[in-house]
This record gives C-alpha cells, sequence and structure tokens, in this order.
C-alpha cells in the first residue's frame, strides 16, 4: 500500500481594501499631534535618508507612535513624528 500526500501552497495574503475593513478600523482620519514639516530626506544619505523618506511617506502612522528615546521629555517632542523635523532622528 502506497500512501500519498498532497500539499498545496496556501493561497496568497493580500491586503484587505479601505472598503473590506470594519469601519472601526477605518474611522475618520486622527488630527497629527506634529505639526511641523519633516525635514528633507536629501539632508540626509544612507538609512538616515531612507528613514527620512519614511517619516515624509507616512507622517499619520510615526505619529501614532511614542519615541523611546526620552525626547518628549528633554527636547518636547510630542511622538516618533517629531524626531524628523529637527534632525534628532539622524543622531
Amino acid at each position: 500500500m502506497v500512501l500519498v500526500w498532497r500539499v498545496q501552497s496556501p493561497p496568497p495574503r493580500v491586503a484587505p481594501t479601505t472598503a473590506e475593513l470594519p469601519s472601526a478600523v477605518v474611522g475618520p482620519p486622527v488630527p497629527l499631534r506634529e505639526t511641523r514639516a519633516t525635514l528633507d530626506p536629501a539632508l540626509f544619505v544612507g538609512k538616515a535618508r531612507l528613514a527620512h523618506w519614511v517619516a515624509r511617506e507616512i507622517p499619520e502612522v510615526l505619529d501614532q507612535l511614542y519615541c523611546y528615546c526620552g525626547c518628549d521629555k528633554h527636547v518636547g517632542h510630542k511622538s516618533l513624528l517629531s524626531c524628523y523635523t529637527d534632525g534628532h532622528a539622524a543622531t
């Protein structure tokens, strides 16, 4: 007796569109806590340039993240996005 086990790979995962997300997830846009513009990524090189580019592309995400370096207490930053407005993120 021969037993054959056939394994199929799962279908590729595709991110849901906004129309497919529950309203609690989509909701109204949240105003940014940090209102200053991020620094131009062209001012930096390497990973710092990439990080500043990301900050410029998705500020609403970085503005919701806490920065763990303590800059909120010492420099007056409001969120991780603040670090990309004054060069703090490149140091």
